[in-house]
């Protein structure tokens, strides 16, 4: 696994009030410097948007605890998806988050280049990202939590280690071992 955030460029979007219409939006990119150069970022990746496991449980748990996560000297906390930022803000928008930052992967680049890309062809998804959590301090990936049993079409969807409260027992100095499976 690497130790290190790779250098990619985000395509989100911001709110332009000088665009007209329904969607008052604009393309920006964004660097992985300007996310983590500098700061303890807790950075989670999911699915996808929309989904069972990653609505009613991934995303919820993190803003739920984004204060306690604040407190224990967290700047900052990405939900990561291999989507694109149109979707990502509809979904943080329907499920009411206000805290987590939502960051879309639509091309799947930083997934690729830190390993976690897998197929899920199976449930008609395509390539999206495994289910993890990592801790980032300037840059350097101090900790994972991966989910067991990474594989391309993969029958189930684990979510056993990469939720706020594993991470929050690991910050909080009850460390946990982390799961670091790498086995596709």
């Amino acid at each position: 696994m690497i130790d290190h955030i790779p250098t990619t460029t985000f395509k989100t979007r911001v709110r332009d009030a000088s665009v007209a219409g329904e969607n008052p939006f604009r393309w920006q990119d964004v660097d992985s410097d300007k996310i983590f150069a500098g700061k303890t970022i807790v950075l989670f990746a999911l699915p996808g948007a929309f989904t069972p496991t990653c609505s009613s449980m991934h995303l919820p748990g993190y803003e739920a605890n984004y204060e306690a996560l604040r407190e224990v000297g967290v700047d900052e906390v990405y939900c990561l998806s291999v989507n694109d930022a149109f979707s990502m803000f509809q979904w943080g928008k329907q499920l009411g988050v206000q805290k987590v930052q939502l960051l879309p992967d639509g091309n799947a680049d930083f997934t690729r280049q830190i390993g976690m890309l897998v197929r899920k062809d199976n449930l008609g998804f395509g390539d999206r990202s495994w289910r993890y959590s990592m801790l980032v301090k300037d840059g350097h990936i101090e900790r994972w939590f991966v989910e067991p049993g990474r594989q391309d079409n993969c029958p189930d969807d684990p979510f056993t280690c990469s939720d706020a409260e594993t991470m929050l027992e690991y910050l909080r100095g009850n460390a946990i071992a982390p799961v670091t499976s790498t086995a596709a």
